[in-house]
């Protein structure tokens, strides 16, 4: 009797293996993520380095848009087998150097390398998913990586705490080394032997269209832009750090991140194509909204209502559960939940909850209202991002998945740090004012933008003969080199 791989789930053969290990790696990459916020005060006392603190987290989120593009490439010419190696060797590499680190300067350097590996890594993870699992599962698979990423909120802070006091802050890198080896472990059988191409694992390959197939080049001018959209984060995180040119600082940077994610990004992602590029936005507009009000929840609970720290952070908990639970829920509905309305009911739900949080902080309501809502912004979000992934690479021809893959990344990571970088700048301004409702009011702007955006991500009906994938290659930047070489 063979395996229907078409309807066989995630958890069950062929795919058990691969699914365990990808879910693992994704869940300790969000552990150490969430686990080294709670323990970096510590880190930054220990190794008197107040003056780097920011760098510490701005670091690795620059250095991961460059391991996201490098994947992405590297991912469309020889398969995501080689990147995923790579990108877990420099993760593991960036936690041996930080868990050994005797100055912030080196832990600082660990944590850079430590980016650039885990950058790659996700965007190989989501072409593995392409080449591995059948469309059918895409929903699944997505929403278990959801899962892995929300489930480290509600267990890794605490932990990071007691290994911290019980133990060492350095254990905090180091423990994490141990797991990761196995779990790259778990996903070696699935992508052993994969090669490279436009066939996918789940598809009968076609000799004549793999021989017409044109080989992608090393694209050395989007690994450029990236490296250069790296440093305006960068800079834009600092700026306000510097006194006197910080608004000048700030101003170039986000001129330079405009213009150097563009080659990084689908044609007419900027202006909300209809179809992958608005797709790729709404991805980074939820991101912004939602990232850029969560931090500053705990904050606002902390100074304007007297919760302690520990109190304060779990009332994210709710959040996380809502966005686990319908990430699930979405995985289950599968095609009955049409991916575009997923996507605006998960936009409005954000938009709802930056809102009831905007006005607990304007006119001091009860904590309750501000808690309460940020259920809504975490189920939307498990609505939404599952969603998101799923389109992009149903809208990918097998040749653009890395590119896209990495594209959908890149726009998550800037739409986050961007907005983490703006609402800083707001707060620091009106500190005489009441600097957490200008906050939330930002962010309640660019989820408006997200609303508006949201209906866009359905792509235009395709003419008789034509696929999704066809249309959707034409969106790569590359796709007319002498049309749209931006480097």
């Amino acid at each position: 009797m063979t395996t229907d791989t078409s309807t066989a789930g995630i958890l069950r053969r062929p795919y058990l293996l691969a699914t365990i290990g990808s879910c693992a790696l994704v869940f300790l990459s969000a552990f150490e993520s969430l686990a080294v916020t709670t323990i970096m005060p510590l880190v930054s006392r220990d190794l008197d380095g107040a003056s780097l603190y920011a760098l510490a987290f701005a670091g690795p989120l620059a250095t991961g848009v460059m391991g996201m593009v490098a994947a992405g490439n590297w991912s469309d010419r020889r398969g995501p087998a080689a990147p995923l190696y790579a990108s877990v060797a420099l993760f593991v590499l960036g936690l041996l150097i930080a868990g050994t680190a005797g100055t912030m300067e080196v832990l600082v350097l660990g944590r850079l390398v430590q980016g650039l590996g885990g950058g790659a890594m996700t965007v190989a993870l989501y072409v593995l998913v392409a080449r591995v699992y059948p469309p059918v599962l895409h929903p699944r698979i997505f929403a278990a990586f959801a899962a892995s990423w929300v489930i480290p909120s509600l267990v890794g802070p605490f932990a990071a705490g007691v290994v911290a006091q019980v133990s060492s802050w350095h254990w905090v890198f180091l423990g994490v080394v141990g797991l990761v080896v196995p779990a790259l472990a778990m996903v070696a059988p699935a992508i052993r032997g994969m090669r490279a191409g436009a066939e996918d694992a789940t598809t009968e390959p076609d000799v004549e269209s793999a021989t017409a197939t044109k080989p992608v080049p090393w694209a050395f001018g989007r690994m450029g832009w990236a490296a250069l959209a790296a440093v305006a984060v960068l800079g834009l995180n600092l700026s306000a750090e510097v006194p006197g040119v910080g608004g000048v600082i700030a101003v170039v940077a986000l001129v330079l991140a405009v213009v150097a994610v563009r080659p990084l990004v689908p044609r007419g992602t900027l202006v909300a194509r209809r179809g992958l590029p608005s797709v790729i936005l709404a991805r980074g507009l939820a991101s912004a909204a939602f990232f850029g009000a969560e931090v500053y929840l705990p904050y606002l609970l902390t100074e304007r209502y007297a919760f302690t720290p520990t109190f304060a952070g779990l009332t994210l908990t709710g959040s996380a559960l809502a966005w686990a639970g319908a990430s699930a829920v979405q995985g289950r509905l599968g095609a009955r939940l049409a991916d575009a309305l997923a996507v605006k009911i998960g936009a409005t739900l954000v938009l709802v909850a930056v809102v009831l949080t905007f006005v607990t902080a304007a006119f001091a309501l009860m904590p309750a209202v501000a808690i309460g809502g940020w259920i809504f912004a975490g189920f939307g979000m498990g609505l939404m991002y599952p969603r998101l992934s799923v389109m992009t690479l149903a809208m990918s021809s097998p040749e653009d998945q890395g590119f896209n893959s990495s594209a959908m990344s890149i726009s998550d990571s800037l739409g986050g740090a961007l907005a983490l970088a703006a609402t800083g700048l707001v707060f620091a301004a009106l500190t005489t004012t009441n600097s957490f409702a200008g906050v939330f009011a930002l962010t309640a702007i660019i989820a408006v933008v997200g609303v508006l955006i949201a209906p866009r991500v359905a792509a235009r009906a395709s003419a008789p003969g034509a696929t999704d994938s066809a249309s959707a290659s034409n969106t790569h930047p590359d796709a007319q080199p002498e049309l749209t070489h931006h480097s």
